[in-house]
This record gives structure tokens, C-alpha cells and sequence, in this order.
């Protein structure tokens, strides 16, 4: 319940879900390093494909199976991931998570086989789900007053970080002979394992209801403007994860660089996809609500329909082709933040974690369909037809972003 102040401004009133929480940008600041170096294991999927595919003689469709059996670890475990979080709280499944993270990550850097891969890539995909259920949970209750789409936009950036700190992990052993590609899944354990000391030491939480109970997503599904913002996510899912999931071989094979620098504009991309973040979430609160949100989600969905068409029009140069990237970075790797922003102000607060999970679930499945998909038209069709199935994906996604804004 929201109280007034003296002043006029709108406070929480204090209650038992607060008790322990500190809202300011400290714990925002703890929670998007937890995301960073989550993110890293888990992305260390992608970031590794350029290696893993001549290690174990992939092709493109075997290369995007990697990817998807990771999805669906990841998707498998949300909605049990948020029921642990709901009823132990964020710390103590953050935490969790981050050790489970490392082990699969070690787990992968030992795989003998394909097979082995695959496990390995699913076990990093379950303890990676722990990641939004919980982060988000944590920015809503410690996210300074009427910050919230910007503090949402830091906690994500961590995606990208964490993203580009496996890219310039995986350059760096690819572009020497002193490391074999196990090393680089070994050191982002280790990154993990470091990350989960310092997050037990800055940052408290708040505790959970007690109880274990899967949540009801049926309560979810009255909403219109909630309904076309999940459908819209499966589009920019598999548009994100295509894209991801082939920078580096693209960058290799497509337009005739090297996996070295494939990895880097891998990472730059990161880069440009956390200062979209940032700045979208910044523009949100300015324009305000759930309307707001959907508003900047749409503009940024349509710049990356406009880019991903340039890649599928046929690109040639490196050069071109890492400044087209590097725009979607910005443009949809840069619009999760007000994603969930907007996801977050069209349900109950109540119903936060639930919706975060349902969200992040048809995200998922999009991610998952994508990558086999996208890696059998680059090798049967080549990369410029590849390219025209997230260009589709992103005109789908503007189409019903424009119904969310107009219905929220």
C-alpha cells in the first residue's frame, strides 16, 4: 500500500515483504552485477560457437541445436525457478543459481562428445533461469521511487555486459594457441564463483512467503495489451537469439573476417545493446507508465526491422556489417528492459513473478525456434536468406506493439 509524504510524493508503506529490503541505486547496482556474471556463463553458449563448431564438427543446424537444448534447460526450470523465489526469496536463490552456473559451466568445458555438449548446455540453461524471476523481483523491491524502467534497464544491462565479457573471453581463446576452448567455459566459472561472494556480502533481499507453490498462470491471461506483449516477445526472442547465436560465424563466413573478430563484435554489440537499455529506460519513465514503455519497445522493434533488412539485402563488407550490428544491439537487444517495464505495469504486483516467467517463457520458445532454423538457411541458402527470418520476426513484433500501446 502507497502512502503520502509531507512533500507530496507517493511512498511504500512499509510491510513484511519489505522487511530487509534497501531501495537506492547500491542494491540495483548488486543486482545488475549478479545478472553480469550470470549472464556470462550462460551466453558463453554463443560466444563459444565459432570454436565449438570445428571442435566437434558441427554444421550450422547442429551448432543452433546447442543453442536451443540450452533454451530449453532455461525454459523448463522458470516457472519452478520462480516458485522457489516467491517462496525463499531473491538472495538465497540468486545465490543458488550463480553456484549452479559454475558447475555447468565447468561441466561443459570437460564435454568428450556432442552429447556431452548438449548436457552441458541444458544444465547451464536451468541454473540461468533463476535469472529474471529473481533480478526482477529483486529491482521492484529496491529500485529508487519512480525509477523503476530505468533501474530495469541497468539490471538488464547486465545481459549485455555479461554477454560481451563470454565474447572477449571466447576472442581471446580463439585468437591464441594457449588455451583450448574448455578454458574459457572454466574461467566464466570462476567469474561466477567470485560474483556470488561479493553479491552475499552487498546485498540482502527481502524474504520469501514460506511456501513452495507453482504459480497460476491462468490469472494472467485477461489482459489485452498483456496477451499481444507476450506475443510479441516470442518474435523478439527468436529475433535476439538468431541474431546472437550466428554474429560470429556470420562475421566469419558471411562476410569473410575471422572467428577472432566475429567474437568481438560479438561483445561490441553488447556494448551498444546496454546503452539501449540504459537510454530506453530513461525515455520510458519520461514518457511514463505502461503505454510509455510499449512506445519506446515499438521504436526500437522497428529500427531493428529496418537493420535486419539491410543484412538481408546482402552485406559484404566487414565494416558494414559490424556497423549494422552493432544497431541491433541498440535497437532489440536493447528493448528487454522496457519489455518487462511494460509487462511489469499491465499486471498486479501480485502477479510480478508469475508474469516475468510467462513473459520470459514464450521469449524462450521464440529463441528456441530460431537458431536450427536461422543455421539451416545459412547452410543451404546462404546468410542473406538467413537474415530474412528475424527481419520477419521483427515485422511481427512491431505489428503487435502497436496493438499494446493502443490497448494499454
Amino acid at each position: 500500500m502507497a502512502t503520502d509524504t509531507a512533500d507530496g510524493t507517493e511512498t511504500a508503506a512499509p510491510d513484511a515483504t519489505d522487511a530487509g529490503t534497501t531501495r537506492g541505486w547500491g542494491p540495483v547496482a548488486a543486482v545488475a552485477g549478479w545478472q553480469t556474471a550470470a549472464s556470462a556463463c550462460y551466453y558463453s553458449l554463443f560466444a563459444a560457437t565459432g570454436l565449438l563448431k570445428p571442435a566437434f564438427d558441427l554444421t550450422g543446424a547442429t551448432v543452433g541445436l546447442v543453442l536451443t537444448i540450452g533454451l530449453l534447460g532455461y525454459t523448463l526450470s522458470l516457472f519452478p525457478s520462480g516458485a522457489l523465489v516467491d517462496g525463499l526469496g531473491e538472495r538465497r536463490v540468486m545465490l543458488a543459481g550463480l553456484a549452479g552456473l559454475a558447475v555447468a559451466a565447468v561441466v561443459a568445458s570437460v564435454a568428450p562428445t556432442y552429447g556431452a555438449l548438449l548436457a552441458g548446455a541444458a544444465l547451464l540453461g536451468a541454473a540461468y533461469s533463476t535469472a529474471m524471476p529473481a533480478t526482477n523481483r529483486a529491482i521492484g523491491a529496491s529500485a529508487p521511487s519512480g525509477r523503476a524502467n530505468l533501474a530495469m534497464g541497468l539490471k538488464q544491462v547486465g545481459v549485455t555486459a555479461g554477454s560481451g565479457v563470454a565474447s572477449v573471453v571466447f576472442a581471446g581463446v580463439a585468437a591464441t594457441a594457449l588455451f583450448a576452448w574448455g578454458d574459457g567455459f572454466r574461467a566464466l566459472a570462476a567469474l561466477a564463483v567470485l560474483a556470488a561472494a561479493g553479491f552475499a556480502l552487498s546485498y540482502d533481499g527481502r524474504p520469501g512467503s514460506g511456501g513452495l507453490a507453482l504459480p497460476d498462470r491462468r490469472a494472467l491471461g485477461g489482459g489485452r495489451a498483456y496477451r499481444l506483449l507476450v506475443a510479441a516477445g516470442f518474435f523478439i526472442g527468436a529475433a535476439i537469439f538468431a541474431a546472437l547465436g550466428y554474429v560470429v560465424l556470420y562475421v566469419d563466413e558471411g562476410v569473410g573476417a575471422t572467428v577472432a573478430l566475429g567474437g568481438l563484435v560479438l561483445g561490441a554489440t553488447q556494448v551498444t545493446g546496454s546503452v539501449g537499455r540504459v537510454l530506453a529506460g530513461d525515455l520510458a519513465d519520461r514518457l511514463g507508465g505502461a503505454r510509455g514503455a510499449a512506445t519506446v519497445a515499438l521504436g526500437q522493434a522497428a529500427v531493428a526491422l529496418a537493420l535486419f533488412g539491410v543484412l538481408a539485402t546482402g552485406v559484404d563488407s566487414p565494416l558494414v556489417a559490424t556497423a549494422v550490428l552493432l544497431g541491433i544491439g541498440v535497437s532489440v537487444l536493447g528493448s528487454t528492459g522496457v519489455f518487462y517495464s511494460c509487462l511489469a505495469g499491465l499486471v498486479a504486483d501480485d502477479d510480478i513473478g508469475t508474469a516475468t516467467a510467462a513473459g520470459q517463457t514464450v521469449i524462450n520458445v521464440g529463441g528456441m525456434s530460431a537458431p536450427p532454423a536461422f543455421g539451416y538457411l545459412a547452410d543451404t541458402a546462404g546468410y542473406t536468406t538467413a537474415w530474412l527470418l528475424p527481419t520477419g520476426c521483427m515485422a511481427g513484433a512491431v505489428l503487435l506493439l502497436l496493438g499494446v500501446r493502443r490497448a494499454a
